[in-house]
């Protein structure tokens, strides 16, 4: 009985097995169809074609730019240059790395350019999605609030710079200042300003090198490199200090 079952199951099988193996040599064989994929630059038939091509070339062109335009316009560079004179102060090499300091300097940007934001979102973004006014008026009302913040943080020496080069007449009043030549003198200010703190911040992290270094030759351990021997004594007097603190405060103080 055991070895009938057996030779039906094996039969069974074979049949299973065999059965397609047929029809594939009975049936033909069915090709699959590929994609086929073309970049085809034509002519245009008329100007309006061409003028939206181009249109549609300057805004990505644009959109790719944003960023770059947005962090220049705004605390991110000021933020971002006294961290790293603070790192190289404290001479701890990629200690806090790039990435953390970045971040902390956006989030920082976006605290401090939250009330700026906020302008532009209720007499721009909201009026022109609501279909209340055109995007032209967007426009203006979006830059407003930028050029009020640019205006504030930039010197009228960075200024007066920039609108000599540029080669126009000496503007009346603050709304005559291009924005092309207002945010090239903004970013200037925000570098000195920069460097004025970093200089701020390098004082006792030199002090403290200074000591250290005379009281190594005194020692005389000249072979002992002093910025090794110096830099728990840094970090202790940042702690100790509550530098973070300080550093993060007065740059938050320094746009209002």
């Amino acid at each position: 009985m055991r070895e009938g079952l057996t030779a039906l199951t094996a039969a069974v099988l074979a049949l299973l097995i065999a059965s397609p193996i047929s029809h594939a040599q009975e049936l033909p064989l069915q090709e699959f169809p590929l994609p086929r994929v073309t970049i085809d630059v034509g002519t245009a038939k008329n100007p309006r074609e061409l003028s939206t091509a181009i249109q549609i070339l300057l805004l990505i062109t644009v959109l790719s730019l944003a960023p770059a335009f947005l962090i220049m316009m705004t605390s991110f560079t000021r933020i971002i240059v006294v961290l790293s004179f603070l790192r190289h102060g404290l001479a701890t090499q990629q200690t806090p790395p790039n990435q953390v300091l970045a971040g902390l300097a956006l989030f920082l940007t976006i605290f401090t350019m939250m009330p700026t934001w906020r302008e532009v979102n209720d007499n721009a973004i909201k009026p022109y999605l609501d279909g209340r006014i055109t995007q032209q008026e967007a426009f203006r009302n979006a830059l407003a609030p930028l050029r009020e913040f640019m205006l504030r943080q930039t010197r009228e020496k960075d200024l007066a710079l920039m609108v000599k080069l540029a080669g126009i007449p000496r503007p009346r009043n603050e709304n005559d200042v291009p924005t092309y030549v207002l945010i090239p003198a903004f970013v200037i200010s925000e570098l000195k300003t920069a460097f004025q703190i970093g200089f701020l911040i390098f004082i006792p992290f030199l002090m403290i090198d200074m000591v250290v270094a005379s009281v190594l030759m005194a020692m005389g351990m000249m072979m002992v490199p002093p910025v090794m021997v110096s830099l728990p004594f840094k970090i202790l007097l940042f702690v100790l200090v509550d530098g973070w603190n300080l550093v993060v405060g007065s740059l938050i103080r320094g746009f209002h």
